[in-house]
């Protein structure tokens, strides 16, 4: 048991540190939207903030923000920062910075799962607790990282750099200082030095790798190491708010662009003023965005926008659906992710048009499924095609993933497509249902024989009226694709209408909304939102829109390139500045 570094963490100092960072949950309490086609709304969305939807879907803080004397509306409101969260790192990021920390193969002990209120990982991280058992295998996970390095006698020595004689000689010294500082992600204090190195020579017993080896493992518990502690210094320039400092920049750089700890590069550039400038920041970021890992994270922040996570819980019944397979599930998301790399990283182009484009990847599978003709396509290989110009499908939402996400086992479901719609593509809030409501749709019947003619009779009770008249007419729209993407012409024996709208214009089908998200200009600016809600771990604030627009008008005079999107979000007023507490 590595009973001395929580003996330290209960430590005046140390106890203070983990109670203000554990006491900092509880400041969402949403879950996810539910999978019944009565229920609506989804707390996952970040709707549930009156001020967060407005600013999300261009509602009335986007409308007055616009405002001014000259139109005679009111007066253009200001930029103002958000309140500074203090995120613990998720799994993802606990193990990545562990790696980049300790280095080789490490053991991977089980973790407290991480949540994900309002769609991001970054967001739960950032609003719940840690529980006793969760505090527990931080412990675990410490000792065993570290005594699979420091029994090695090679790997110890690589990490160390030198071989310490005692635990407090110049190698052990020097060591402590420096790891602390890339764990930390800052310069250790004096304080902070005297006491890791108090707790190499207590706990060396004789021998001083056991005693390096308690003080690494009680860094990896430390709340400066799991927590990101980020408050910012005083702006001299406005007293309501703070400015994050170098250090803290290379964290929200590294954490949001590679999700993991800052390298030795990011933390001399912090060290050296550069990352309080723009032109620091920019550079660091574009250098950042051309590692491989980038990539990844790039990745993993589209399969949570996007909800791909579910597809890991999709069954069909193949009796009733003949072209699933097995590895149908994975081949869909697969053919999302071979787009968003081809439109963020190859092609380097406007990122709105994975709602609109006819260019995807198919394997064998998916091939089948879209009934088009793949040439070189296996179960295991992907070849990029051009969907049918005269086709039904372009774009996300006419692909397998979404699909069969937003679709029930046995039938469709244009609630759930709708919603998905409203709520991921334009930031939208769906009222919830009213508590009593029942959100049962009927049984087909003598006069209600298609899924949509049930809805409609649904729709009829004026409790489900409202809520399914603003998601149901888009949900229609894919009433053609089955629950697995496959294109049909029935519904239940009979012909299907494919026919809605979106806020009263009316469309023809799936391809007639593609062209009609084109150029809507909540596509981009829900993208803007999600980003920037991933990137702070909390919602937006109705007095940041001014400086969301101005990520989007940035966003936007890039060709809506995602790369130029990252880049201004990282060099924006938004990102770099909090409101200061009213405690500080």
């Amino acid at each position: 048991m590595v009973w001395a570094p929580r003996n330290l963490l209960g430590s005046p100092a140390g106890g203070l540190a983990l109670a203000l960072a554990l006491g900092l949950g509880g400041c969402y309490s949403g879950a996810s939207a539910g999978d019944d086609d009565g229920a609506s709304v989804s707390d996952a969305t970040g709707s549930a903030s009156a001020s967060a939807s407005a600013s999300a879907s261009g509602g009335s803080s986007a409308d007055s923000e616009g405002d001014d004397e000259t139109t005679g509306g009111p007066p253009a409101i200001p930029f103002q920062p958000g309140p500074p969260t203090f995120p613990r790192l998720t799994e993802s990021q606990y193990r990545n910075s562990v790696q980049d920390l300790l280095g080789g193969a490490l053991p991977t002990p089980p973790l407290e799962p991480d949540t994900n209120p309002y769609l991001f990982f970054t967001i739960g991280a950032a609003s719940t607790t840690v529980s006793e058992i969760g505090v527990q295998q931080y412990e675990e996970a410490a000792d065993a990282i570290t005594r699979a390095v420091f029994s090695d006698a090679g790997r110890r020595e690589a990490l160390v750099g030198c071989v310490p004689a005692t635990a407090d000689d110049a190698c052990a010294t020097a060591f402590i200082a420096g790891f602390g500082r890339r764990a930390m992600r800052r310069p250790l204090s004096a304080d902070e030095q005297a006491r890791w190195g108090a707790v190499a020579v207590a706990l060396a017993d004789g021998d001083p790798w056991e005693g390096l080896r308690m003080a690494v493992a009680g860094m990896l518990q430390s709340p400066h190491f799991l927590y990101r502690v980020e408050l910012g210094e005083a702006d001299p320039g406005d007293p309501t708010r703070r400015r994050y400092t170098g250090w803290e920049m290379a964290s929200r750089l590294s954490y949001l662009l590679w999700n993991t700890t800052p390298d030795d590069q990011l933390l001399a550039a912090a060290e050296a003023g550069l990352l309080d400038t723009d032109e620091g920041l920019r550079a660091e970021a574009e250098r950042l965005l051309e590692d491989p890992r980038a990539r990844t994270t790039i990745q993993a922040f589209f399969a949570q926008f996007l909800d791909l996570g579910r597809l890991a819980g999709v069954e069909r019944d193949p009796n009733s659906y003949p072209l699933y397979t097995p590895n149908l599930a994975e081949a869909m998301r697969a053919e999302v992710e071979l787009l968003v790399d081809d439109l963020v990283h190859r092609q380097g182009g406007d990122i709105r048009q994975i709602f609109t484009t006819r260019r995807t990847f198919v394997n064998s599978d998916l091939a089948a499924i879209y009934g088009i003709e793949a040439e070189g396509a296996t179960p295991i290989t992907f070849v990029p095609v051009e969907l049918p110009e005269d086709g039904p499908r372009a774009g996300l939402l006419t692909f397998g993933a979404f699909l069969t996400m937003n679709a029930h086992a046995t039938e469709t479901s244009p609630t759930l497509r709708g919603r998905y719609v409203r709520e991921r593509v334009l930031c939208e809030m769906v009222p919830a249902p009213p508590g009593d409501v029942d959100t049962n749709i009927p049984e087909p019947d003598g006069e209600a024989h298609t899924l949509r003619e049930r809805l409609e009779q649904h729709r009829a009770d004026p409790a489900c009226a409202n809520c399914h008249a603003f998601i149901d007419p888009p949900g229609f729209l894919f009433e053609h694709f089955d629950s697995i993407g496959a294109f049909r012409e029935l519904d239940n024996g009979y012909p299907i209408d494919a026919s809605g709208d979106l806020d009263g214009a009316p469309l023809a089908g799936a391809r007639d909304l593609a062209k009609a998200l084109e150029d809507d200009p909540r596509v981009s600016r829900c993208m803007v939102t999600q980003l920037y809600r991933h990137a702070t771990g909390r919602l937006d604030q109705a007095q940041e829109y001014p400086g969301l627009k101005a990520i989007d008008q940035e966003f936007a005079e890039g060709g809506y390139r995602f790369h130029d999107l990252l880049l201004a979000l990282v060099t924006s007023e938004a990102f770099r500045t909090a409101a200061t507490p009213e405690d500080l």
